[in-house]
């Protein structure tokens, strides 16, 4: 069962904030007054208390939206879990629409905002792959492996099937460290040259390998290992 929200701090009421909102535009909210808003319709009045517990326990507005919906469930009533994870969704799919429609190439901070989204605050590793058509365009973004706190399962043959499926001219993966480290271990750069090998034997592009670590996202080709 989850906790209830905290009653330490004292509360706006939710009318307030809404207030406040529509007289002075929501950039003039806190950020949990902003979160409690948008909880409103699933936790009432008790929005305020659940903005300020989710806060502290996640350490941060990216944490929060960003926490998998088993952890979310693990902290908050179902209702609040499951519009949070919307929230996310929403979030992830604007930016989604926006590499579809540029080269990912041209647009690389657009590509670390999609994918500090989608992978940050994963508390295990999570391998993406962003399938690109000719104009470098994203075609499709797939998980293809989920792991443990510091690895997940990689396999190149599949990588190269699925693009051959879509149509792809040229793939660019990522991975997260929910440790936060952002230095490539040895079998992140073994995996990445494996990979590379693969779409090279047909004739596809490895553009990159992005690995996220918290706020951070660490570029492959330009440390040289790709």
């Amino acid at each position: 069962m989850a906790a209830q929200p905290s009653q330490v701090r004292c509360q706006p009421k939710i009318v307030e904030v809404r207030e406040r909102a529509q007289t002075f535009g929501v950039e003039a909210l806190t950020t949990p007054e902003s979160l409690a808003l948008a909880l409103r319709s699933a936790a009432g009045r008790a929005a305020p208390g659940w903005a300020i517990r989710l806060l502290d326990v996640f350490g941060s507005l990216p944490e929060v939206l960003g926490a998998p919906l088993p952890d979310l469930l693990r902290q908050a009533p179902a209702r609040v879990a499951l519009d949070l994870a919307l929230l996310h969704d929403l979030h992830r799919r604007a930016l989604s629409e926006g590499l579809r429609r540029r080269p990912l190439l041209g647009s690389v901070s657009a590509v670390f905002d999609y994918l500090r989204i989608a992978m940050a605050a994963e508390r295990r590793e999570q391998f993406r792959v962003l399938f690109l058509d000719r104009r470098l365009a994203l075609i499709r973004d797939e998980v293809m492996g989920r792991g443990s706190v510091d690895h997940a399962p990689v396999y190149p043959r599949e990588i190269v099937r699925r693009a051959l499926e879509l149509n792809a001219s040229g793939v660019l993966i990522a991975h997260n460290h929910p440790s936060g480290d952002p230095n490539p271990s040895a079998a992140d750069i073994e995996m990445t040259r494996q990979v590379d090998a693969a779409c090279r034997a047909l004739r596809l592009a490895l553009h990159d390998h992005l690995l996220v670590a918290g706020d951070e996202v660490v570029s492959f080709r330009a440390r040289g290992l790709l």
